[in-house]
């Protein structure tokens, strides 16, 4: 079985985020990958990955960076396949706007989809969303989750009427 979507961090100190992104697609049965690649230490094996990728099967790449954040770019640069870039707080960030507008302030023709910072599961999210608009039973799955989603608003709000104050109307 071969990746559909493909998960890259810088390193593996970024896995507490980019876990999200794994835990949703395996939600979704989704086959991927997780891979650690540097745009700074091994630049010719980040090339050799995206210009790879889709002969492999990989139809999206989602690429978690922190710091100055090349990571998403880079691969973006390589590959025609689309790639959503996940802006990672680490250490050595400015409160997560380096990555950000790292990510976010690409070039023309060189697009990478960007979420919110530390918004891996939200990179999963959009990867399943362009994979299920060529595959009706992905879009029943992802149908089903946003369902789940809209369900619980409603909860919240029928646990909210239950909520007591003294001048609260309704």
């Amino acid at each position: 079985m071969n990746p559909r979507v493909s998960i890259i961090m810088g390193s593996t100190s970024d896995l507490s985020v980019m876990k999200q992104a794994a835990e949703f697609l395996d939600e979704m049965e989704i086959p991927f990958e997780i891979n650690a690649l540097s745009a700074h230490r091994v630049p010719e094996m980040v090339a050799q990955f995206a210009k790879n990728a889709y002969g492999r099967g990989v139809r999206v790449i989602i690429a978690g960076a922190g710091g100055a954040a090349h990571l998403p770019g880079v691969i973006a640069a390589f590959t025609p396949i689309p790639v959503i870039g996940v802006p990672i707080k680490s250490s050595n960030s400015m409160d997560g706007w380096d990555s950000v507008l790292s990510i976010l302030q690409m070039p023309a023709g060189i697009p990478v989809a960007t979420v919110a910072l530390d918004g891996a599961k939200n990179a999963a999210i959009l990867a399943v969303q362009m994979l299920a608009t060529g595959d009706e039973q992905l879009m029943g799955k992802l149908s089903a989750f946003k369902s789940e989603l809209a369900a619980k608003i409603s909860k919240a709000n029928e646990d909210l009427k239950k909520v007591e104050y003294r001048f609260k109307v309704g």
